[in-house]
């Protein structure tokens, strides 16, 4: 998917959520074990049930990692169900030496079709170049994390007072445009976003943290959004757990509704 067909289904949808498939097999509804593929059910009814609220699901490949080869299958199973309108994230927060990246690029860009992949840059541009080899591919690069280990060293400032997240944004600008990069900066990072707007004004950022992690869309928004929008907000917990019965599935339309909702005020 390109810049302009996501900025085409935020408009048409007038809606920039993104919903995270974190999905743990620890938490899902108990009637849903005796499925053959629980995980990949529970996916497929969240994504029947909110797929015209939202424009982008975002995939934890971590939570699918952790139960082996049926982890995978239950990976490969629900981007293949996606939507093709629905532009998809695979949140595994790779990067390496090159070689070894260019082929974490074949997984989740030929072997899976995912339209992302999140990136660690802190190994430096040639552990992110293969990602950018691949056409209507995106890089969503780590800048700006909500996490409280974030301070450890996000934040260190150079003699010149620039953040080291600020110098990975400068730096990385010279990789590629604002229609192959996104960048991941937590919500509960609100007051920085003035800041980076001023780095990066037409990038799109991919925004984690609202709903149970604490961060507020207001904030976001008036802090963060561009003439295009500019913004994929993502909520994982607060709307996949948002029921945990027979009816999960609609209350997790009734949460991702709530929200959407809020989003229409800001969409013109």
């Amino acid at each position: 998917m390109n810049k302009q067909e996501l900025i085409n289904q935020i408009k048409l949808k007038k809606s920039f959520l993104c919903i995270g498939l974190d999905t743990d097999i620890q938490k899902i509804p108990e009637h849903l074990l005796k499925f053959d593929d629980p995980v990949f059910e529970f996916n497929k009814q969240i994504i029947d049930s909110t797929k015209d609220l939202c424009v982008a699901y975002k995939l934890n490949t971590a939570f699918y990692e952790s139960n082996g080869i049926n982890g995978w299958k239950s990976l490969m199973k629900t981007i293949d169900y996606i939507p093709k309108n629905i532009f998809s994230i695979a949140d595994a927060k790779r990067g390496d030496i090159g070689n070894t990246s260019k082929m974490y690029a074949k997984t989740f860009f030929e072997t899976m079709d995912f339209d992302s992949i999140t990136v660690n840059p802190y190994m430096g541009t040639d552990s992110v170049e293969p990602f950018l080899d691949f056409n209507n591919k995106w890089v969503i690069l780590l800048a700006l994390t909500s996490n409280k280990g974030s301070e450890d060293f996000q934040n260190f400032s150079n003699q010149s007072n620039i953040k080291l997240y600020q110098q990975v944004i400068e730096k990385s600008m010279n990789w590629s445009n604002d229609s192959r990069m996104m960048y991941v900066v937590g919500a509960t990072k609100y007051d920085s976003l003035k800041e980076i707007r001023k780095i990066i004004p037409d990038h799109f950022l991919l925004i984690p943290g609202i709903g149970a992690q604490g961060g507020s869309l207001d904030d976001v928004v008036k802090n963060g959004m561009n003439k295009d929008c500019g913004l994929l907000i993502n909520s994982s917990r607060s709307i996949i757990y948002a029921g945990n019965g027979v009816n999960f599935a609609e209350n997790a339309r009734e949460a991702a509704l709530k929200i959407k909702s809020e989003m229409e005020n800001y969409i013109s």
